[in-house]
C-alpha cells in the first residue's frame, strides 16, 4: 500500500512549496483535482519541483475535453517529469457537464469515456511507434496525424513485446486511472486501465461486494490478473470531533446526489438518500449532515486516533486499496512530524 497526498485548493504560486514538501515528507504520489482550478497546471509545477514523487489527475473531467486535448497534456506532462504522471480521469455528474462545462451528455458513459480512453492511446502509439492513427468508433473518428502536429516518441517509454502489447497492463504509454462510483466505470477500468480512483463516498462493503468484483470482470476480459491494476482509495478519517463534524457534511452531500444511491442502497439507507436529495435540490444543506446517523458515519468514515491511524488503515483497506490518499489535503506546516511518519508506516 502506498500512501499519498491530495494538493489542497491553492493558487499555482503555493504549489512548487507544496510540492517540495510532499516530496520530503515522503508521499508516493501528489494528486490535483478540478474543482475550482485547472488539474494539469499544478502537475507541470510539481514535476518541475520533484525528482522523485509521482503525480497525477484525480480527477480531470474528460467529456469536458476531447481525447486529443487529453492526449497532447500527459504526453508533454509524461515528457516533463520522465514518466512520472498519471492521467486520472473521471466524467463528472451530467448537470455539470450541460451546464457547467456547457458540453453534450452522451447516451452511453461507458461507451463514450471506453471510446476517449480508446483514442487517447492511439494517440500515444501514433507518437510512440509510429502507428498508422486509425480510430472510428461511434463518438469519435480520429485518422489525421500528420508529422507538423507529431510530438514524436518519448525515450523512456517501453517498445511493443513480444504480444505485441505496447505500453503498460492497460496497454497505454502513460497510467490512465478512471474514477467511478458504480460497477459499470469499475467494469471498464479493470478491463483498460491501470488504475481506478474509488470515490471517497465508499465504504469497505461496497468495495468488496460491488467494486472489486466488477473490476475483476474487466480484468477477466481483457485477460489481466488483479496486479495489473492500483485501486486508489480517498476515505474520510476522524480522530478529532471536529474532523467527525466534517466527515459527516461531507457525507451528506454526497449521499444526496442521485447517482451516487447504489451506496446507500446497498447499506439499506436509500431512503435516507431521498432525503437528503430533496434537502439538497431546495439548498437546506445545513440540515442534511443531521440525518447521518452514527452508524452511517462509522460505515463511511474512519473513526480512529492519530496514533492508531495507520494500523487502523491498514486493517481497513488492506486487502482492498493499493494507494491511499485521506481526504484532508496535506498543508505544509501543519503536522509534518505526523504525516512523515504515516508515510514511513504505510509506504
Amino acid at each position: 500500500m502506498k500512501l499519498d497526498a491530495a494538493l489542497p485548493l491553492v493558487p499555482l504560486n503555493d504549489v512548487p512549496a507544496i510540492a517540495k514538501a510532499a516530496e520530503g515528507i515522503g508521499f508516493a504520489a501528489l494528486w490535483t483535482q478540478e474543482t475550482q482550478h485547472d488539474p494539469f497546471l499544478p502537475c507541470a509545477l510539481i514535476a518541475e519541483h520533484t525528482s522523485k514523487m509521482e503525480m497525477g489527475t484525480a480527477i480531470a473531467v474528460s467529456f469536458a475535453r476531447s481525447p486529443a486535448n487529453l492526449a497532447y497534456t500527459a504526453w508533454d506532462l509524461a515528457a516533463q517529469s520522465g514518466g512520472r504522471f498519471i492521467l486520472g480521469l473521471g466524467t463528472q455528474v451530467k448537470a455539470h457537464i450541460e451546464r457547467r462545462f456547457g458540453m453534450p451528455w452522451p447516451e452511453s458513459v461507458t461507451g463514450k469515456f471506453r471510446e476517449q480512453i480508446q483514442v487517447i492511446r492511439a494517440l500515444w502509439d501514433c507518437w510512440q511507434n509510429g502507428t498508422k492513427l486509425n480510430f472510428r468508433g461511434e463518438y469519435y473518428k480520429i485518422t489525421l496525424m500528420s508529422p507538423f502536429f507529431n510530438p514524436g516518441p518519448l525515450p523512456f517509454l517501453p517498445s511493443p513485446n513480444s504480444r505485441g502489447i505496447w505500453g503498460g497492463a492497460g496497454g497505454g504509454a502513460i497510467p490512465i486511472y478512471i474514477a467511478g462510483v458504480n460497477a459499470g466505470l469499475a467494469r471498464l477500468a479493470g478491463e483498460l486501465c491501470e488504475g481506478f480512483h474509488a470515490h471517497p463516498f465508499n465504504s469497505p462493503r461496497y468495495m468488496n461486494e460491488v467494486l472489486l468484483p466488477a473490476i475483476e470482470e474487466g480484468l477477466q476480459k481483457s485477460g489481466r490478473k488483479r496486479s495489473d491494476i492500483a485501486v486508489s482509495m480517498t476515505p474520510f478519517i476522524a480522530a478529532t470531533p471536529e474532523e467527525e463534524a466534517f466527515a459527516r457534511m461531507q457525507i451528506s452531500f454526497y449521499a444526496s446526489t442521485p447517482s451516487y444511491k447504489s451506496v446507500m442502497d446497498l447499506h439499506g439507507w436509500g431512503e435516507t438518500a431521498q432525503k437528503l436529495s430533496g434537502f439538497a435540490s431546495k439548498g437546506e444543506w445545513a440540515e442534511m449532515p443531521m440525518l447521518i446517523t452514527d452508524e452511517m458515519l462509522e460505515e463511511f468514515c474512519l473513526m480512529t486516533t492519530q496514533e492508531n491511524l495507520a494500523s487502523d488503515l491498514k486493517k481497513r483497506f488492506g486487502g482492498i486499496a493499493d494507494r491511499i490518499t485521506l481526504y484532508t489535503p496535506f498543508v505544509p506546516g501543519e503536522k509534518d512530524e505526523w504525516w512523515r511518519k504515516l508515510a514511513k508506516a504505510i509506504n
